[in-house]
């Protein structure tokens, strides 16, 4: 039986007359539904030519079939072709399968990333596709990516990055029935091309000098040799901890966690007028004028505020670093912000309750 010829032109005012009328547009009555039917009958017509002028004059065709294909805009009835032979398998549509378009692998682990549950993902393929899909199944895929994760963390680094940020955020997250404190320790370099890269992920349950270390020493067995300017928070002990490992660093104490730690101890009347005094501190051109504006700063406010004027002064050799160099290189060593965005973008605290937590050899030192 010939398969005639498709009219667009009908189709498209049957489609424009059914719309006002206030049909569905998807679904398996769906106004869109016969132009999808006819491009996947189109398809299969096209793979069985060629499967048959393969052949050559051993096989031929041989009638249709009927076939219900589930879709992303619900399911479709077709009649796929047959050959004599019975050995046509076609690839869009294989045979024996009723879903088209559904990388379960891929649809899988793209939610199991996202933080899905395993009971997420087989509700999200059974609303989507109608796939029974069962707890195991789930976790023998999402299983797939656990040795490219462990190929990322263990890949070697180049020797040296001009600028390397490390900073961590903190999670409260739910395991084992009890909430438990997570720290996610992250680490940015901008290579010498120019580019920034990931360079490692680390957990462990508080941020703390300790912990950098190993971090640090885990980089340098991954090849890191030097890293020239380090950007980092405040914490006690993390500026000795760089030493250690790479004692030619150059470390600057990020000037916004230095601001934010300030503006916990000030009166709210007050924090304007000192932020504009503090900002010709680390807005200054030259660091004996900062230096300058932070007398005049002590001069002001010390009276008031002595244990902030004493941080600055404790801090000041780590946070005056990046007066000596050029105004764009300071723009890109001051702050750590740039992990700060990158939790934003990246990390959910789903994420670290569905993934990490569920898979505790992901974290490279014992807590």
């Amino acid at each position: 039986m010939e398969k005639q010829n498709f009219d667009f032109e009908a189709f498209k005012k049957q489609a424009v007359s059914r719309l006002k009328n206030g049909d569905t547009l998807l679904g398996k009555d769906g106004v869109l539904t016969p132009l999808l039917k006819e491009f996947l009958e189109g398809a299969l017509d096209r793979e069985l030519e060629a499967h048959i002028e393969d052949e050559g004059d051993a096989n031929r065709k041989n009638d249709k079939a009927r076939k219900q294909v589930k879709t992303a805009i619900g399911s479709v009835d077709i009649n796929p072709p047959r050959d004599r032979n019975g050995t046509f398998e076609p690839e869009i549509i294989p045979k024996r399968h009723k879903t088209l378009g559904v990388d379960l692998d891929r649809q899988i682990i793209s939610l199991y990333v996202r933080g899905a549950s395993y009971s997420d993902i087989r509700d999200h393929l059974m609303d989507m596709y109608g796939l029974e899909t069962s707890t195991a199944t789930i976790s023998r895929v999402t299983d797939k990516i656990l040795p490219l994760i462990q190929e990322w963390r263990s890949r070697p680094l180049e020797r040296v990055y001009p600028f390397v940020w490390l900073d961590a955020i903190h999670y409260k997250v739910r395991h084992e029935g009890r909430v438990i404190g997570r720290a996610v320790y992250c680490i940015i370099g901008l290579n010498q091309e120019g580019y920034k890269e990931l360079l490692g992920m680390y957990v462990g349950e508080n941020e703390g000098a300790k912990f950098w270390l190993q971090v640090l020493t885990d980089l340098q067995n991954r090849g890191l040799e030097d890293i020239f300017i380090a950007c980092i928070d405040n914490l006690q002990g993390f500026a000795d901890a760089i030493e250690s490992v790479f004692p030619k660093t150059e470390v600057q104490l990020c000037i916004v966690h230095q601001i934010r730690n300030s503006q916990k101890y000030l009166s709210y009347k007050d924090v304007k007028p000192f932020m504009k005094d503090l900002q010709n501190v680390y807005k200054a051109t030259t660091a004996d004028q900062a230096e300058r504006s932070l007398d005049q700063l002590e001069s002001n406010w010390g009276a008031r505020y002595p244990k902030v004027i004493e941080s600055w002064r404790k801090n000041w050799p780590g946070l005056s670093s990046y007066f000596q160099y050029n105004k764009d290189i300071r723009r890109i060593m001051y702050t750590t912000n740039i992990i700060e965005g990158y939790h934003r973008q990246r990390i959910s605290k789903q994420l670290i309750q569905h993934h990490i937590i569920r898979h505790p050899f992901l974290v490279p030192f014992p807590s």
